[in-house]
């Protein structure tokens, strides 16, 4: 069973049917329904046209409950308009999809964290982790925005901004998460920033392609996690690079900055330096400092600190750190990494030991565990 094939057709799907009038919420249930349908037929008997199968089993699923529910009776009449057999249109309404779900009806909050769950393909665990919030909260967000549109018609899409958000979200998960969504992201960023001229969705795509430039360097062929300082930058991908900062620079002669320009600013001044020493830091401090302005966010004020040690050394940082939220996510491993570089590898190293423990991954849990085992052998020595 290709489960990246389901995947990637549900937004179609489910986009199909909501233009055909039926609310959001019981659109997304007929296409759950046909996805277990097709987990269970296809291994045996796989249709020649995917998403035409799909289509038409949601369509009927949809048509069953609606017999089944006498409130929901008038929508028979719908039957004469089932999709016909044959080939299903191949016009992508993924980006289409997006900009329904961040309906007006709903606050800004509550349309990304449904995009992100009936079209973005996360789990709702992803999307508490992605808001710093647990899980039962954001179930119970996403509940809520799924009561708020039934019954609704999409015929009034959201703003921009919203559909920025998800789709740097996506992307983030893609990027770092478990399941492989970057290149869908940057694939829906290109075609966004294609159809209208705004600077922050050029600054998203940008901020994508220098983000997605250095992930063959991410990873050792055993899996494990290479920090950026000890990345090898021959295996960076220089034309999604120059794309990035000349796509940025266009953006940033609008004179109307915005948090996806700042980030991607960052990135760009990272990509720019020809090893990690010759890094600017001082510059994406600076960064950093309008990003907080803009955002504040704070994840970025946590990021913040790191910068500051590098450029004004380690007790700096520290003090930088000491103003961020100690319960955020990465604040351990961000103060262990600061007191090693201060010195004090005790105290780094059980730092390391704790935020191993917080980590929210497997890989990244690996990778601290070994900064903690390196530094509890130099004591030793």
């Amino acid at each position: 069973m290709d489960e990246t094939l389901l995947r990637s057709l549900t937004p179609s799907v489910l986009g199909i049917l909501v233009r055909r009038g039926i609310d959001f919420a019981a659109a997304e249930d007929a296409v759950q329904d046909a996805l277990v349908e097709a987990v269970r037929v296809w291994p045996d008997d796989p249709p020649r046209d995917p998403k035409g199968w799909l289509t038409t089993v949601a369509w009927r699923r949809f048509l069953d409950a609606a017999r089944a529910d006498a409130a929901r009776r008038r929508r028979e009449d719908l039957v004469d308009e089932e999709p016909a057999h044959g080939p299903a249109s191949t016009v992508d309404d993924t980006l289409q999809l997006y900009f329904l779900c961040a309906h007006p009806s709903l606050t800004p909050s509550s349309a990304v964290a449904l995009t992100l769950r009936a079209v973005g393909g996360l789990t709702t665990r992803q999307i508490a982790h992605a808001y710093l919030v647990p899980e039962a909260t954001m179930a119970q967000r996403i509940s809520r925005a799924k009561r708020t549109v039934s019954g609704l018609r999409f015929d009034r899409p959201g703003d921009v901004a919203t559909v920025l958000r998800v789709l740097y979200l996506v992307f983030n998960e893609g990027y770092s998460g478990d399941v492989d969504l970057a290149a869908e992201a940057i694939r829906l960023t290109r075609q966004l920033a294609a159809a209208i001229d705004h600077p922050e969705v050029a600054g998203l795509l940008a901020l994508m392609l220098l983000h997605h430039a250095r992930r063959a360097a991410r990873t050792a062929p055993d899996g494990s996690l290479v920090p950026l300082a000890e990345q090898d930058r021959s295996r960076w991908d220089t034309r999604s690079i120059a794309e990035g900062v000349e796509i940025l620079q266009a953006a940033l002669a609008h004179d109307r900055l915005g948090e996806f320009q700042a980030q991607a600013a960052i990135a760009a001044l990272h990509a720019d330096a020809p090893t990690a020493a010759e890094t600017d830091w001082v510059q994406i401090v600076e960064w950093y400092d309008e990003l907080a302005r803009l955002t504040g966010n704070p994840v970025v004020r946590l990021n913040r600190a790191v910068a500051v040690g590098e450029a004004d050394g380690p007790r700096a940082g520290l003090t930088a750190l000491a103003t961020v939220d100690d319960t955020l996510p990465r604040y351990t491993a961000v103060a262990a990494y600061l007191h090693e570089r201060d010195g004090n590898l005790a105290k780094a190293a059980r730092l390391y030991t704790e935020a191993a423990q917080q980590a929210p991954n497997l890989a990244e849990r690996d990778h601290l565990t070994r900064q903690a085992a390196r530094l509890n052998a130099l004591g030793r020595r």
